[in-house]
Protein backbone atom coordinates (compact mmCIF):
# COMPACT_ATOMS: atom_id res chain seq x y z
CA UNK A 1 0.00 0.00 0.00
CA UNK A 2 1.34 3.47 -0.87
CA UNK A 3 1.01 6.65 0.63
CA UNK A 4 -2.51 7.22 -1.01
CA UNK A 5 -3.69 4.09 0.32
CA UNK A 6 -3.73 2.45 -3.02
CA UNK A 7 -2.50 -1.06 -3.67
CA UNK A 8 0.36 -1.04 -5.94
CA UNK A 9 -1.41 -3.24 -8.94
CA UNK A 10 -3.77 -0.34 -8.66
CA UNK A 11 -1.54 2.65 -9.51
CA UNK A 12 -3.41 4.04 -12.83
CA UNK A 13 -3.95 7.26 -13.45
CA UNK A 14 -6.38 8.55 -15.90
CA UNK A 15 -4.91 12.69 -16.69
CA UNK A 16 -7.42 15.24 -18.28
CA UNK A 17 -6.01 17.53 -20.54
CA UNK A 18 -2.35 15.62 -20.03
CA UNK A 19 -1.06 18.17 -22.85
CA UNK A 20 2.22 16.73 -23.91
CA UNK A 21 1.90 13.72 -21.55
CA UNK A 22 5.08 15.08 -18.87
CA UNK A 23 2.67 14.36 -16.08
CA UNK A 24 1.90 10.98 -16.80
CA UNK A 25 5.83 10.41 -17.81
CA UNK A 26 6.88 11.63 -14.20
CA UNK A 27 4.19 9.46 -12.48
CA UNK A 28 5.28 6.41 -14.46
CA UNK A 29 9.33 6.89 -12.94
CA UNK A 30 7.38 5.95 -9.97
CA UNK A 31 5.24 2.98 -11.32
CA UNK A 32 1.97 4.44 -12.35
CA UNK A 33 0.32 3.48 -15.59
CA UNK A 34 -1.11 6.63 -17.08
CA UNK A 35 -3.91 7.25 -19.78
CA UNK A 36 -4.29 10.91 -21.09
CA UNK A 37 -6.28 12.84 -23.01
CA UNK A 38 -6.62 16.19 -24.70
CA UNK A 39 -8.24 18.30 -26.99
CA UNK A 40 -4.82 19.26 -28.94
CA UNK A 41 -3.85 16.70 -31.67
CA UNK A 42 -0.05 18.19 -31.40
CA UNK A 43 0.17 17.82 -27.78
CA UNK A 44 -0.81 14.54 -28.10
CA UNK A 45 1.52 13.22 -31.03
CA UNK A 46 4.26 14.95 -28.53
CA UNK A 47 2.94 12.93 -25.78
CA UNK A 48 3.22 9.51 -27.82
CA UNK A 49 6.49 10.13 -29.12
CA UNK A 50 8.00 9.12 -25.87
CA UNK A 51 6.07 5.53 -25.55
CA UNK A 52 5.31 5.69 -22.22
CA UNK A 53 1.62 6.01 -21.49
CA UNK A 54 -1.65 5.90 -23.59
CA UNK A 55 -2.78 9.80 -24.88
CA UNK A 56 -6.03 9.75 -27.38
CA UNK A 57 -7.36 13.09 -28.82
CA UNK A 58 -10.25 13.74 -27.22
CA UNK A 59 -12.23 16.33 -24.71
CA UNK A 60 -13.24 16.77 -20.99
CA UNK A 61 -16.83 16.61 -22.50
CA UNK A 62 -16.45 13.07 -23.69
CA UNK A 63 -18.03 9.91 -22.29
CA UNK A 64 -14.57 9.27 -20.86
CA UNK A 65 -15.34 6.61 -18.40
CA UNK A 66 -17.69 4.44 -21.14
CA UNK A 67 -14.32 4.47 -23.41
CA UNK A 68 -11.74 4.20 -20.93
CA UNK A 69 -12.88 2.92 -17.80
CA UNK A 70 -12.24 3.69 -13.95
CA UNK A 71 -9.31 4.48 -12.39
CA UNK A 72 -8.16 4.64 -8.74
CA UNK A 73 -6.90 8.16 -9.52
CA UNK A 74 -7.62 11.06 -11.86
CA UNK A 75 -5.62 14.23 -12.44
CA UNK A 76 -6.55 17.47 -13.91
CA UNK A 77 -4.22 20.49 -13.86
CA UNK A 78 -4.80 23.51 -15.03
CA UNK A 79 -8.08 22.68 -17.04
CA UNK A 80 -10.94 23.44 -15.45
CA UNK A 81 -10.46 27.30 -15.86
CA UNK A 82 -10.78 26.52 -19.56
CA UNK A 83 -13.91 24.53 -20.09
CA UNK A 84 -17.52 26.36 -20.49
CA UNK A 85 -19.50 23.60 -19.06
CA UNK A 86 -17.64 22.52 -15.61
CA UNK A 87 -20.88 20.54 -14.44
CA UNK A 88 -20.31 18.14 -17.45
CA UNK A 89 -16.32 18.78 -16.77
CA UNK A 90 -16.79 17.68 -13.00
CA UNK A 91 -19.86 14.62 -14.41
CA UNK A 92 -16.82 13.51 -16.14
CA UNK A 93 -14.34 13.23 -13.67
CA UNK A 94 -16.05 11.93 -11.41
CA UNK A 95 -17.24 8.81 -13.91
CA UNK A 96 -14.04 7.54 -14.29
CA UNK A 97 -13.15 7.12 -10.99
CA UNK A 98 -13.42 4.14 -9.02
CA UNK A 99 -15.43 4.00 -6.02
CA UNK A 100 -12.94 5.51 -3.52
CA UNK A 101 -10.73 6.73 -6.06
CA UNK A 102 -9.14 10.24 -5.74
CA UNK A 103 -9.30 13.43 -8.22
CA UNK A 104 -6.52 16.21 -7.65
CA UNK A 105 -7.66 19.07 -9.91
CA UNK A 106 -5.84 22.38 -9.55
CA UNK A 107 -6.43 25.58 -11.44
CA UNK A 108 -5.23 29.01 -10.61
CA UNK A 109 -6.57 30.69 -7.29
CA UNK A 110 -8.72 33.45 -7.25
CA UNK A 111 -9.43 34.37 -3.31
CA UNK A 112 -11.19 37.74 -2.10
CA UNK A 113 -7.81 38.95 -1.20
CA UNK A 114 -5.57 38.40 -4.31
CA UNK A 115 -8.48 39.47 -6.37
CA UNK A 116 -8.52 43.05 -4.42
CA UNK A 117 -4.76 43.29 -5.03
CA UNK A 118 -4.96 42.83 -8.95
CA UNK A 119 -7.49 45.92 -8.47
CA UNK A 120 -5.67 48.34 -6.29
CA UNK A 121 -2.23 47.37 -8.15
CA UNK A 122 -4.26 48.24 -11.39
CA UNK A 123 -3.97 44.86 -13.09
CA UNK A 124 -7.33 42.91 -13.14
CA UNK A 125 -8.15 43.96 -16.62
CA UNK A 126 -5.38 42.73 -17.93
CA UNK A 127 -5.71 39.55 -15.38
CA UNK A 128 -9.16 38.83 -16.24
CA UNK A 129 -8.94 40.15 -20.02
CA UNK A 130 -11.37 38.58 -22.23
CA UNK A 131 -9.38 38.92 -25.09
CA UNK A 132 -6.79 36.02 -24.42
CA UNK A 133 -7.42 33.43 -27.04
CA UNK A 134 -8.47 30.24 -25.18
CA UNK A 135 -7.73 31.96 -22.22
CA UNK A 136 -9.21 31.38 -18.56
CA UNK A 137 -13.14 31.69 -19.02
CA UNK A 138 -13.79 30.66 -15.11
CA UNK A 139 -12.18 32.04 -12.24
CA UNK A 140 -12.58 29.52 -8.99
CA UNK A 141 -11.76 30.08 -5.42
CA UNK A 142 -11.67 27.28 -2.92
CA UNK A 143 -15.36 28.02 -2.03
CA UNK A 144 -16.58 27.57 -5.65
CA UNK A 145 -14.49 24.31 -6.50
CA UNK A 146 -15.62 23.16 -3.63
CA UNK A 147 -19.23 23.77 -4.40
CA UNK A 148 -18.62 22.27 -7.99
CA UNK A 149 -17.45 19.28 -6.63
CA UNK A 150 -19.89 18.60 -3.62
CA UNK A 151 -22.61 19.20 -6.26
CA UNK A 152 -20.85 16.44 -8.49
CA UNK A 153 -21.01 14.15 -5.29
CA UNK A 154 -17.45 13.82 -4.29
CA UNK A 155 -16.24 13.96 -0.60
CA UNK A 156 -13.68 17.29 -0.70
CA UNK A 157 -10.65 16.06 1.69
CA UNK A 158 -8.50 19.28 1.41
CA UNK A 159 -6.80 22.07 -0.55
CA UNK A 160 -3.62 23.04 -0.70
CA UNK A 161 -2.65 26.65 -2.00
CA UNK A 162 0.86 26.86 -4.34
CA UNK A 163 3.30 29.47 -5.00
CA UNK A 164 3.59 32.94 -3.16
CA UNK A 165 1.84 33.46 0.05
CA UNK A 166 -1.09 31.63 0.69
CA UNK A 167 -3.69 34.64 0.22
CA UNK A 168 -2.24 35.36 -3.07
CA UNK A 169 -1.35 31.77 -4.08
CA UNK A 170 -0.97 31.56 -7.68
CA UNK A 171 -2.80 28.13 -8.25
CA UNK A 172 -4.77 25.84 -5.62
CA UNK A 173 -4.94 22.16 -5.37
CA UNK A 174 -8.27 19.93 -4.82
CA UNK A 175 -7.85 16.78 -3.64
CA UNK A 176 -11.41 14.70 -3.79
CA UNK A 177 -12.52 11.16 -3.19
CA UNK A 178 -15.53 9.55 -5.27
CA UNK A 179 -17.91 7.68 -2.39
CA UNK A 180 -17.32 3.76 -1.88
Amino acid sequence: MDSLGLESDARRVFDVGCGNGSLIRALASRGWKGIGIDPSKSGVEEANKAGIGEFYVASAYDDLAGRFGTFPAVVSLEVVEHVYDPRLYARNVFNLLSPGGLAVISTPYHGYLKNLALAVMGKFDRHHGPLWDHGHIKFWSIGTLTELLKETGFEVLRFHRVGRIPALAKSMIAVARKPK
